[in-house]
């Protein structure tokens, strides 16, 4: 294992943590800055790894399912793409 696939793995871990403190936080702005950074590093790593935030988003749709809320333009889950 190369040098600076440990610094991402170790960068991705961070990302993951600063994330979930933020969302603990109610720093909401912050959580999303490190969410997509934890994406952006996943994907330079490469391969399959499950997104920690999927979950949340589930919470997120269900809770829009069940009290009729209405979902912003593009904002319906057709894009499946989470791990």
């Amino acid at each position: 294992m190369s040098e600076l696939y440990r610094l991402l793995e170790a960068d991705l871990a961070a990302a993951e943590r600063k994330a979930w403190e933020s969302l603990a936080r109610y720093k909401f702005w912050m959580f999303g800055y490190h969410a997509a950074d934890w994406v952006k590093i996943a994907r330079r790593l490469g391969g399959k790894r499950p997104n920690p935030f999927k979950s949340l988003v589930h919470a997120g749709r269900e809770r829009i399912a069940l009290s009729g809320l209405a979902v912003a333009p593009g904002g319906d889950g057709a894009k499946e793409s989470m791990s």
